[in-house]
């Protein structure tokens, strides 16, 4: 049994305020069946990193970076193209010195 989308977001968000991050959700969609875009800011040096839900043919979910581009610009402009189209997903924006993600799940990166 998977968990609703608002108890994962309030779990990641936890996890990154425990580390000393800052999170927030910057986009509230469907509470229990909501896609999830995690935006992690790198504070420390600049830039941020997108990642996009995803499940792998096994059934495993996992975490993609859907572009490579680290511009903040970029970035919300994928969210923002997303949000036209899937009017349910959520937005979690999290502020770090190091540019952690505070994913638990695989990530798959370029």
């Amino acid at each position: 049994m998977l968990l609703s989308t608002d108890i994962w977001v309030a779990a990641l968000i936890r996890r990154a305020e425990l580390a000393g991050a800052f999170a927030v959700v910057a986009r509230k969609g469907d509470a229990r069946a909501g896609s999830v875009l995690v935006k992690a800011v790198n504070r420390g040096e600049g830039g941020a990193r997108l990642f996009s839900e995803a499940t792998r043919g096994d059934g495993e979910r996992i975490w993609m970076q859907p572009m490579a581009s680290t511009v903040e610009a970029d970035l919300d402009a994928y969210i923002a193209r997303t949000a036209r189209i899937d009017p349910d997903v959520w937005v979690v924006e999290i502020e770090d010195r190091e540019g952690r993600h505070f994913l638990t799940e695989t990530v798959e990166t370029r």
